[in-house]
């Protein structure tokens, strides 16, 4: 280990450990040999334009190294995989403890998990049933597991614990009853061979397949569709003059079962969608609904039932506990007073509108990371590295204050914070700045300042200084635009909306704000688009077109990315079929194709990583053995186009590409786009995964600004700042009012008040979360909505404003 040195050791303790973690050429993604020295025990908050580096310093290496380092202390078992993995590339880091990563994982958690299931909070609910709930007379005590609709023992037996059950009918499996089988009457069954194959099987059993469906008898056709026998024939094909077709075991599946078991088990959300139109979803008629067996539904606890619990939002569900009659037991009072213990970061966070029972996936990537934080506030360690991956995103102003204070006490239990942040108020907190730089990508990488915030505003080439330290801008609201028209939605009822009236003006700016879970993402991503999508075909309707530009990823694979996605990737592959090596060979663009055989690298087929799955923890990807990476066998990797191979074209960074392909119109329009939208730093070939959700928002909005319409255009789109540094967000509103001067609507949900007080509309909801919101308490121009008295957003714009 070895000592700067700057930081001598604390007199008479010549052992002293040392106070900081220390960094050594790291060298992760752009980083270029990266040396800094963070004090441990403090907030420290990693900052610099998006793609700097920030996230590859703090988690590529100083996470990956904490990790890298619990796996080794683990098992042989583990370190082999740690093997497989590969360490981060650095060349040493000191002083660092063990780490809990928070980042804004782009897994979406499964339907099964819920609020209670992330923070834990259902199994002391449980607990608190088993062991002091009120049992019926003569009913045996019930273990906590029988309170889980996730076991066996808990599960409702009629719906499997879902709640609702999913039915399927002779008249949703067969629309048409008037068709053969042969004609496709069985419109659920598979297309293609497999559908042929159980028409086939159908034949030999001797069913006639070319009767109409309504002329076959009653008991036939409840077994064609209904059965659960899987009989097994020998299917004979009929003979097909250009194929050789030879006979083949047929096993036979009723049209329900296949339906059911798509459902169930498909990966492929088409097929799933596809199975579900054939389904009525309705709650299960035996547990209405409430997902557990009788004899769970049974027990109360302060005359309530745990479902009854489980669906309060929890801040109330606190106020029952709370008030509850006092418990002679003395299990009941340590179980009461722990669940309280844990609901109170979660309502701390700002979060107090969730229910127990409202599921994982319908929570927006802000509201999850905030719950796995609050769930750690409540683990009491200590001495660990807590990194957190942008906290504030998705917080309204003043749910960021909350946020603060968590923290802070996080930092003061002993641990240190590491947090990647764009919001200024917390940069302003912090402890130490680390700020990477000066731009992105290859013109990033380097640590421009280490140490406290204010002695950043002596750096002259970081962005954050010129942001941070900027004088408060005085009475600079613009002039609004004047709306040609709007859109009216009257008596709003969605989720927590209730009964809402209100007017979105057309070819104007518009931001829609609150605090979370006010309702912003429901009002504007499902009934506004809702609204405009049914009546887009309407005559004389203003709106010809609708673009919603949300944070989903632009695939889930590193198959996925940047030039595939764009359609970038078909120019380049023509260019490349084209090359004079390519036409000797009589080379196909199918060729330069990594997602099918015959040009790519087969031992990773074409992903350029092979995944390593790890127990107990999530898989991950290493670099391919065979072609480290290119994606493309040796062969393919012989043609060259202007002096690059396939896989140099995809290395390039957009900026790079844009000089390379200045004469190819095709590909220079989609690369300007890109570019003066702030991306000019990504890779072709990055994979999707690599990419953050703010990332993945203006690669769609790149993509829908080089196909520019006439018609005009309502663009929606949530948090679009999320992940931005405020030095980009100038450069995304640049184009996003270039689409308004054009003629177009823009409608944005925002908590980032530079961009509210920009816009010439606003519509705020509130005045809370949850059941507390769902209101509008102000909608006009920016400064009329700065002075309402009811809105929690307008000090905060008010502040931007400069008033």
């Amino acid at each position: 280990m070895h000592h700067s040195p700057d930081t001598p050791a604390e007199p008479g303790r010549p052992d002293a450990p040392d106070p900081c973690v220390r960094v050594r050429g790291a060298r992760e993604h752009n980083l270029r040999g990266v040396d800094v020295d963070i004090p441990r025990d403090t907030l420290t908050v990693f900052t610099g334009v998006s793609g700097s580096g920030k996230s590859s310093l703090a988690f590529g290496t100083l996470y990956a190294e904490a990790q890298r380092r619990y796996f080794e202390s683990v098992a042989p078992y583990a370190r082999r995989l740690i093997h497989q993995i590969g360490a981060p590339k650095v060349d040493s880091v000191t002083g660092l403890p063990p780490a809990v990563s928070l980042e804004q994982r782009r897994s979406a958690p499964g339907s099964r998990s819920s609020v209670g299931t992330v923070t834990l909070l259902s199994n002391s609910l449980r607990m608190l049933y088993s062991r002091a709930g009120t049992y019926p007379p003569g009913a045996e005590r019930l273990d906590s597991d029988a309170f889980s609709p996730n076991t066996a023992a808990g599960a409702c037996p009629s719906c499997h614990g879902l709640g609702r059950i999913h039915r399927t009918s002779e008249e949703l499996l067969v629309p048409d009853p008037g068709l053969s089988i042969r004609q496709g009457a069985i419109a659920a069954w598979p297309g293609a061979w497999q559908g042929k194959n159980l028409r086939d099987i159908l034949d030999v059993l001797g069913h006639d397949v070319d009767r109409p469906w309504r002329e076959l008898p009653a008991e036939d056709r409840e077994w064609i569709l209904f059965t659960e026998e899987q009989p097994v024939v020998t299917v004979h094909p009929v003979r097909e003059a250009d194929r050789i077709q030879r006979p083949y075991q047929g096993t036979y599946m009723s049209a329900h079962r296949y339906v059911m078991r798509t459902f169930s088990d498909t990966k492929s959300a088409t097929l799933r969608a596809r199975a579900e139109k054939f389904l009525t979803d309705a709650p299960c008629p035996v547990c209405e609904g409430r997902r557990l067996r009788p004899e769970a539904l049974a027990v109360t606890f302060a005359g309530r039932t745990i479902a009854e619990l489980a669906a309060l939002a929890l801040g109330d569900l606190d106020g029952v506990l709370a008030s509850a009659p006092p418990a002679d037991e003395a299990a009941a009072r340590v179980l009461t007073g722990d669940l309280r213990a844990r609901i109170a970061p979660v309502v701390e966070l700002g979060l107090g509108y969730l229910s127990l029972d409202r599921t994982a996936p319908s929570l927006s990537a802000g509201e999850l990371q905030r719950l796995r934080l609050a769930t750690q506030l409540r683990s009491g360690l200590f001495g660990v590295v807590y990194v957190l991956d942008e906290p504030s995103a998705g917080l309204h102003p003043a749910d960021t204050e909350a946020l603060l204070g968590v923290l802070e006490r996080l930092k003061r239990a002993g641990n240190s914070v590491f947090v990647v942040e764009h919001h200024l108020d917390v940069v302003r907190r912090a402890d130490w700045v680390v700020d990477v730089g000066p731009l992105a990508g290859e013109h990033g990488g380097r640590v421009l300042y280490s140490g406290p915030p204010a002695e950043l505003a002596a750096v002259a080439e970081s962005a954050t200084a010129r942001h941070l330290f900027a004088p408060p801008a005085s009475g600079r609201a613009r002039t609004p635009r004047t709306a040609a028209g709007g859109i009216r939605l009257s008596g709003v009822e969605r989720h927590n909306l209730r009964g809402v009236d209100v007017e979105f003006p057309l070819g104007v700016f518009t931001a829609v704000t609150g605090v979370s879970g006010s309702g912003k993402s429901t009002l504007v991503g499902q009934v506004l688009a809702g609204e405009v999508a049914g009546r887009l075909a309407e005559p004389g309707f203003p709106v010809r077109r609708l673009v919603e530009v949300d944070q989903k990823p632009i695939g889930r694979t590193p198959r996925s990315n940047l030039a595939t996605y764009t359609g970038l990737f078909d120019v380049v592959r023509k260019l490349f079929t084209a090359a004079p090596e390519a036409r000797a060979r009589g080379w196909k663009a199918g060729r330069f194709s990594f997602n099918v055989p015959g040009g790519r690298c087969e031992t990773c087929q074409g992903e350029g990583f092979v995944s390593v799955e790890l127990l107990f923890l999530p898989s991950t990807y290493a670099p391919c053995p065979t072609c480290a990476g290119a994606r493309y066998n040796a062969e393919t990797l012989q043609v060259r186009y202007a002096g690059l191979t396939i896989a140099e074209v995809l290395g390039l960074t957009v900026e790079a590409a844009a000089g390379f392909f200045a004469e190819v119109p095709a590909a220079a329009r989609s690369l300007r786009a890109l570019e003066e939208i702030g991306l000019g730093y990504l890779r072709l070939g990055q994979p999707a995964t690599e990419l953050s959700g703010g990332e993945a928002q203006r690669i769609k909005l790149a993509t829908e600004l080089q196909r520019l319409r006439r018609d005009h255009t309502l663009y929606l789109l949530d948090e679009p700042t999320t992940g931005l540094h405020p030095a980009d967000v100038r450069v995304l509103l640049r184009q996003l009012h270039g689409l308004v001067d054009a003629g177009h609507s823009v409608v944005v949900v925002e908590h980032d008040m530079e961009v509210v007080a920009g816009a010439d509309w606003v519509v705020d909801l509130g005045p809370g979360g949850g059941a507390e919101g769902g209101r509008i308490t102000a909608a006009g121009p920016p400064s009329a909505v700065a002075a309402s008295p009811d809105s929690r957003t307008a000090p905060y714009l008010a502040r931007a404003l400069g008033l």
